[in-house]
């Protein structure tokens, strides 16, 4: 039996109303935050696609959305139009094999030697779905943060310099991640 069941004074009462006072402190402290952090590490169209219209719904839901590029994901925000600086041979190459932007990605699936992309982007057209360029502007003005991942980058040979110009980007490591992920309501791995 605990004090207060033995002997109700007004003493125990504060006693027991200050625990669990300081309980609910607590708990409230130890709360995630109104965030999403998303992992992207694909660099299929259809999965990018998904990515940035799941980020965009839950910019309309949670005070913050974080997005962390990684390993394939990392060329969609490559920018076609700007020009990298010097690279070595094996960065060269993997800018050659590597698809440069949004625009050059492919389906997971069916992607049939471009037709079947072809065909996905002209149906999206028809039917009123916003291009991948149109999402990722649609993120950018909602205040999606997106961070890229900085191993990453080095091993494929990018930098900061060839990405597109979007309002909060910067690069960023695993922990940097795993700091948001760790305060976040939801984490998702698209």
């Amino acid at each position: 039996m605990s004090t207060i069941e033995q002997n109700p004074s007004l003493e125990a009462l504060t006693a027991e109303l200050e625990r669990l006072r300081s309980e609910v402190e607590q708990i409230k402290a130890n709360q995630p935050d109104d965030k999403l952090s998303m992992v992207v590490m694909s660099g299929d169209l259809d999965r990018l696609l998904a990515a940035f219209i799941i980020a965009t719904g839950a910019a309309a839901m949670f005070e913050e959305v974080v997005m962390f590029f990684t390993f394939w994901a990392t060329p969609a925000l490559r920018d076609p139009k700007k020009n990298p600086p010097k690279k070595d041979l094996l960065s060269k190459m993997f800018g050659w094999m590597l698809p440069k932007g949004a625009g050059k990605l492919k389906l997971s699936r069916m992607h049939m030697a471009g037709m079947g992309t072809g065909m996905m982007k002209g149906l999206m057209r028809k039917k009123g779905v916003l291009s991948l360029e149109q999402l990722m502007k649609q993120a950018a003005d909602s205040g999606v943060r997106i961070y890229v991942c900085q191993m990453s980058m080095d091993l494929m040979g990018m930098t900061l310099d060839e990405m597109i110009d979007y309002p909060d980007m910067k690069p960023a490591g695993v922990a940097k991640f795993l700091a948001e992920a760790g305060t976040s309501k939801s984490t998702l791995f698209i």
